[in-house]
């Protein structure tokens, strides 16, 4: 496998990223008086996935490391919500909605795939170095 420096070359969460910044912009142009409800719940769920890709692949051991990226898979069926209520709410055109749904849509395919090597790897007891997730690397 290869061996990667740092959670930047992980696939799974430059796609995160993008998701976020996407998120982040998008927001800028909705009420104002949306700050402190749907904004805010939106950013900080957004950022909550690329956050702890990032936190756990520090972590050492491959249960820890599942376990943060389980809380990104939450967060992540979290954004979904808020791209369909921000639809719902005539927040942005079907063209904006279409490419959010795309974008979590691949983010989710991604860290399904890492979450499954990772969950099969501890059941058959494979050393973390030997797991196939070259293709989820940059």
């Amino acid at each position: 496998m290869e061996k990667t420096k740092s959670f930047e070359e992980l696939l799974v969460w430059r796609c995160a990223h993008e998701f976020f910044l996407n998120t982040y912009k998008l927001t800028e142009s909705f009420q104002k008086s949306e700050f402190f409800g749907h904004i805010s719940q939106f950013r900080r769920a957004a950022v909550s996935i690329a956050a702890n890709i990032a936190e756990g692949y520090k972590k050492k051991g491959k249960a820890d490391k599942l376990r943060f990226f389980n809380i990104s898979q939450g967060s992540l069926e979290e954004c979904r919500y808020y791209i369909l209520l921000g639809k719902d709410l005539n927040y942005y055109e079907d063209n904006i909605y279409i490419g959010l749904t795309e974008k979590i849509k691949q983010t989710s395919r991604l860290l399904n795939s890492y979450c499954q090597v990772i969950s099969e790897s501890i059941r058959n007891k494979i050393p973390f170095s030997k797991l196939p997730i070259t293709s989820l690397i940059l």
